[in-house]
C-alpha cells in the first residue's frame, strides 16, 4: 500500500519588515538581522496579526541564505502564539512560479521555503503546537514577506 503525505493550506502571514541591519562578516559568511514590524495573519484556520518586535537573523554563504526568524502572532481571540521559522532562500534557475489555485505562492528562479514551529497553550490553537508545517515564501515589494503555511496531513 502506497502513502503520499498531503498538505493542507491553513493561513498566510504577511510580515512587514524594516531595512536589514548588517551584523558582521565571518569566514565566508555574512550575518544580518531584519526587524519584523507587524503584519497580518489570514486564512481558513487562523486570523490575527503579526506583533512588532521579532526578527529574522540570516547567515549567507555564497548564494545560500539560511534564515532563522522568531516572532509573535496574536490570534483574533487574543491568544499569543510564538513562531520559530527556519528556512532557506537562494537562487534556483529551475524553480518555476508555483500557484495554489489562482494565487502565486512562489517566484520563478528562487527557492524560498521555511519550516515553522509554533508554541502556545491556548486551547483553540493547540493544533499549531501539535503539527508539522511547511511555508512557501515570497517577497511582496521591499517591505513585506509573505509566507503561505501548509499543515502536513
Amino acid at each position: 500500500m502506497s502513502f503520499t503525505p498531503a498538505l493542507e493550506y491553513v493561513f498566510e502571514i504577511r510580515a512587514h519588515i524594516a531595512p536589514t541591519l548588517h551584523v558582521g562578516n565571518g569566514d565566508g559568511e555574512k550575518t544580518e538581522f531584519t526587524p519584523i514590524t507587524g503584519g497580518t495573519v489570514d486564512g481558513p484556520r487562523l486570523r490575527g496579526k503579526v506583533l512588532a518586535g521579532g526578527g529574522d537573523w540570516s547567515s549567507t554563504r555564497g548564494e545560500i541564505c539560511e534564515l532563522d526568524a522568531r516572532y509573535l502572532l496574536q490570534a483574533d481571540d487574543g491568544a499569543v502564539i510564538d513562531i520559530v521559522n527556519r528556512g532557506y532562500y537562494h537562487p534556483d534557475p529551475s524553480a518555476p512560479d508555483q500557484f495554489d489555485g489562482g494565487l502565486q505562492v512562489t517566484e520563478t528562479g528562487h527557492y524560498y521555503r521555511t519550516s515553522p514551529v509554533f508554541r502556545t497553550d491556548a486551547p483553540a490553537h493547540r493544533w499549531l503546537a501539535e503539527s508539522v508545517f511547511v511555508g512557501l515564501a515570497r517577497p511582496d515589494g521591499e517591505d513585506v514577506v509573505v509566507i503561505r503555511m501548509y499543515r502536513l496531513r
